[in-house]
C-alpha cells in the first residue's frame, strides 16, 4: 500500500468514535420523543377515564327508576 491510501483508509478509532457520536444524538432524540409521549399518552388516558365517567353517570340517571313510597 501507499502512503496515501493509508491515509485514506479508515481506522478503527474513526468508525467508533463516528458511531457513537451518531448513537449520542440518536439516543437524545428518543429520549425527548419518549417524554412528550408519555405526556400525550397520559393526556389521553385521563380524558378517556373522565369521559367514561361522565357518560356512565348521564346513562345510570337516565335508567334509574324513581319510586316513591306515600303513607296513606
Amino acid at each position: 500500500m501507499s502512503p496515501k491510501a493509508r491515509e485514506e483508509q479508515t481506522s478503527r478509532e474513526d468508525l467508533r468514535s463516528t458511531l457513537s457520536s451518531f448513537q449520542d444524538g440518536l439516543r437524545a432524540q428518543v429520549d425527548n420523543r419518549r417524554q412528550a409521549i408519555v405526556t400525550v399518552a397520559g393526556v389521553v388516558v385521563v380524558t378517556l377515564v373522565v369521559a367514561s365517567y361522565l357518560i356512565g353517570r348521564r346513562g345510570g340517571r337516565r335508567r334509574t327508576t324513581l319510586v316513591e313510597i306515600r303513607r296513606v
